[in-house]
C-alpha cells in the first residue's frame, strides 16, 4: 500500500513537471532564465511554508536536534544539485525546443543507477537495466533528435541531467533519515531561489514590471512544480528507491512532448508516439517485474 501511494505521488509529480516545461519555455519572453528561476522557486518556498507549520513544526526539532550536521550534509547538496539542474535546464530552453530539453533531462534515468551502483555500491533489481534502456531509446524517438543535430542547448541540459540524477539520489538519502518532506522541499526551494538571485545580480536586471508579464507561468512553475511537485517527489521516494523512482519520473518527457503538441503546436509524429510507448513500457516493467518475481518465486 505504501509503495502504491509513493508511486501515485511520483506519477502526479511527473505530470506537473512535464507540463511545467511549457511554462518554463513561454515564461522567458520578457525576463531572463535566472530571474525566472529565482522568482519561481521563491514562490515555491512561499507555497510550501504553510504546510511546514501545519504538519511538521513539532517534528523538525525532534528529528534534527541531535543530527544537525548530518542534516546539513544532506540538505546542502540537495539544494545545490537542484539549483544546478534547474539552471542548466532553464538556460537550455533558450537554445533548444521543449522535446529535446525533455529528452536530455531524462538522461538522469541511466545516470542514477550507474551512480548508485558504482559510487554507493547499492544493489539493483535486474529489471532496472532493460527499463533504463527502453527509456533512453524512447527519449531518442520522442525528441526527433536525428533531425535536430547536437545544439548548444542540448549540451547544457545533458550536463544538467547529471545534477538531476544527484538530486534524486540525495533526496532518497535524506528522506530515509529525516521524515520531513515539506521542510526539505521548503529549504531546497529557498537555496535555489537565493543562488539564482545571485546570478540575476551579476548577469540580469531584476524588473518587477517585466516579471508581472510572466506572472501566470511563474505561479504555475512556482506553486505546482516548485511547491507541490517537489514535495510529492520527496513523499514518493520514501518508499521507492532512487533508480526505479528515476524511471517513473522519466515520464515527464512524454508529458512534455504531448503538452508541446497540444499547447505549442509542436508536431507529435509516429516517432514521438513510439518514444512515449517505450518510456511507458520501461516505467511499467521496472515496477511490475519485481512484484511478479516476488509473488511467483
Amino acid at each position: 500500500m505504501k509503495k502504491t501511494i509513493s508511486f501515485s505521488c511520483l506519477i502526479i509529480c511527473t505530470l506537473i513537471w512535464g507540463t511545467t516545461f511549457i511554462a518554463q519555455d513561454t515564461g522567458m519572453d520578457n525576463i531572463g532564465p535566472f530571474t525566472f528561476n529565482s522568482v519561481r522557486f521563491f514562490v515555491g518556498f512561499l507555497a510550501v511554508t504553510p504546510f511546514v507549520f501545519l504538519f511538521e513544526k513539532q517534528k523538525i526539532n525532534y528529528q534534527i536536534k541531535n543530527k544537525k550536521k548530518q542534516f546539513l550534509k544532506l540538505i546542502v547538496p540537495v539544494g545545490i544539485f537542484l539549483f544546478l539542474g534547474c539552471i542548466f535546464q532553464q538556460v537550455s530552453l533558450l537554445y533548444t525546443d521543449v522535446a529535446n530539453s525533455a529528452f536530455f533531462t531524462i538522461f538522469y534515468v541511466p545516470m542514477v543507477p550507474i551512480i548508485v551502483y558504482f559510487l554507493f555500491s547499492e544493489k539493483l533489481h535486474w529489471s532496472i537495466w532493460p527499463s533504463v534502456f527502453a527509456c533512453v531509446i524512447g527519449g531518442y524517438f520522442l525528441s526527433d533528435f536525428g533531425d535536430a543535430g547536437i545544439r548548444f542547448g542540448d549540451t547544457l541540459v545533458l550536463i544538467g541531467a547529471l545534477f538531476w540524477a544527484l538530486h534524486i539520489i540525495y533526496i532518497g538519502k535524506i528522506i530515509k533519515h529525516f521524515d520531513l518532506p515539506f521542510f526539505i522541499a521548503l529549504l531546497q526551494n529557498l537555496i535555489v531561489s537565493i543562488f539564482s538571485f545571485l546570478l540575476v545580480i551579476v548577469f540580469e536586471e531584476f524588473k518587477f514590471d517585466k516579471i508581472k508579464l510572466e506572472i501566470v507561468e511563474i505561479l504555475y512553475a512556482g506553486i505546482l512544480s516548485g511547491g507541490a511537485a517537489f514535495a510529492l517527489q520527496i513523499f514518493g521516494q520514501r518508499n521507492i528507491s532512487a533508480a526505479p523512482a528515476a524511471i517513473v519520473m522519466s515520464l515527464e518527457g512524454v508529458i512534455a512532448a504531448v503538452s508541446a503538441w497540444l499547447i505549442l503546436n509542436q508536431i507529435l509524429g509516429i516517432n514521438n508516439v513510439i518514444g512515449c510507448f517505450l518510456i511507458l513500457s520501461g516505467v511499467l516493467f521496472s515496477q511490475l517485474a519485481p512484484i511478479y518475481e516476488k509473488n511467483y518465486k
